[in-house]
């Protein structure tokens, strides 16, 4: 398919940034120079399906893909007398654990091979209200556990992408697609934005409506965004709200940081060290004030509490599948099932307690704190393909259900990307993408 030249703009018509590709634009600035009609939806989608059949061949990041869809929801765009809303002939990828309804959504098991939901997931109808077109369904780890997809990372094939939201991830680094969609368990939007170099946003629990979306657990499960910047998981998440995007907005002062250590701190591999302490420093000296912020160390216990209670509502959200089709079911799906039905209850009602005391605790803490600063995963995406990396850095603040950021910001001894992990408030979402913008201008990587 046929590639373009984009020339990027500034307000006065001089050239910015010099020229990319096409199919390189983000989501806000492919938004923008469709409305102003600089573009159109289909040049812009012909260069994403151009930059796809070029290299998802190698990638493997997409599950479905119908270029006659995708350019068919393009032209539709590009006919229409009015905008549609903030995302006009975008293109947007889907993790196929959410439900399309003129694509199937196979959760990269045979058992659902070929199934086709009849409703879109409220998150899909809520970017085609707003004018997207969603291009197709990317990757995923089977129902979004622990058995590796084929799916490689972009910066060097031969090393996982992470997981779960492992196409979305490869397929939003790669240019294939300005964003896409994750969802995260334990680390499923965080390990994959941090290996492979970009944006993952993890909103608060409960922001983002996941109707349409396959249960993994009920406690844990939350809709997140993989994108190339701030700004572009700020344009997706205000439509899925329904609120006006603060594009650009940037915190009223320098933020005030906690270096949040963890318990988990000397696992960390020194790439990831590094990256914390250097970001720490960094934004000292652009003005932020950096605080130490030591968790209380009762909050240690939370990394076997989102364990346990991830395999026991996991086991009950795939028991259709365990009792009525094992034999479909990948072996690290069949153990985990398995060991979450073994589980006593008022263990699983003590994991419950304990989170929910260290959510109520957690709040108060942070007053006075804009964000903290943590690793996002034990340092660079590891070599091979049989594994996804480890989670553990991620999974316990998903069972606090705050809103963070995966941020990259540097590198590792293989060259590869590594993030930070920068982490709010329950329900300062807002806020803290602002701080997460704040950080990105002043020590951000280019994906």
């Amino acid at each position: 398919m046929a590639q373009y030249r984009y020339f990027r703009l500034n307000d006065d018509g001089f050239t910015g940034k010099g020229s990319v590709m096409l199919n390189e634009l983000s989501a806000t600035e492919a938004a923008s120079a469709i409305a102003k009609g600089e573009i159109t939806s289909e040049q812009f989608v012909r260069a994403c399906l151009g930059r796809i059949a070029e290299r998802d061949g190698l990638l493997k990041a997409w599950a479905f893909l119908d270029p006659d869809l995708a350019l068919s929801q393009a032209r539709a765009r590009d006919a229409a007398e009015e905008r549609l809303g903030p995302l006009h002939g975008v293109p947007v990828g889907v993790k196929d654990i959410i439900d399309t309804a003129d694509m199937p959504t196979g959760m990269n098991s045979p058992i659902y091979d070929g199934y086709r939901p009849r409703n879109d997931a409220a998150c899909v109808a809520l970017m085609r209200k707003a004018g997207a077109v969603i291009l197709g369904k990317t990757v995923t780890v089977e129902f979004a556990g622990m058995a590796p997809p084929p799916t490689r990372n972009p910066h060097n094939p031969d090393h996982t992408p992470g997981g779960s939201s492992s196409g979305s991830a490869a397929a939003v680094a790669d240019f294939h697609v300005p964003a896409a969609f994750g969802t995260q368990t334990a680390g499923s939007v965080h390990r994959p934005a941090a290996y492979c170099g970009i944006v993952g946003w993890k909103p608060s629990f409960d922001h983002f409506n996941i109707h349409g979306v396959r249960a993994a657990a009920q406690s844990l499960d939350t809709l997140g965004l993989l994108t190339r910047s701030v700004d572009d998981a700020e344009l997706l998440g205000a439509v899925l709200v329904g609120r006006e995007a603060e594009l650009g907005a940037q915190p009223p002062r320098p933020p005030v940081i906690g270096l949040c250590r963890t318990h988990l701190w000397q696992q960390a591999k020194p790439e990831s060290v590094e990256a914390v302490e250097e970001a720490c420093d960094r934004l000292g000296q652009a003005g932020a004030e950096i605080r130490e912020f030591p968790l209380p160390e009762d909050f240690a216990a939370l990394s076997d509490a989102r364990n346990l209670v991830s395999n026991y509502e996991r086991a009950r959200a795939t028991s259709w599948e365990f009792f009525t089709h094992p034999e479909l079911l990948s072996p690290q799906l069949h153990a985990s099932v398995e060991r979450g039905l073994s589980v006593d209850y008022r263990d699983y009602a003590a994991a419950i307690a304990h989170a929910y005391d260290c959510r109520a605790r957690l709040n108060p803490l942070m007053e006075g704190v804009d964000a903290l600063i943590a690793p996002v995963a034990e340092g660079e995406a590891p070599e091979g393909l049989e594994a996804t990396g480890d989670h553990a850095f991620v999974g316990f603040w998903n069972l606090l259900h705050v809103p963070s950021f995966a941020l990259p910001t540097a590198a590792g001894p293989n060259g590869l990307p590594v993030g930070i992990h920068l982490v709010g408030a329950f329900g300062n979402d807002i806020a803290l993408a602002k701080t997460a913008r704040w950080v990105m201008d002043r020590i951000g990587k280019q994906a």
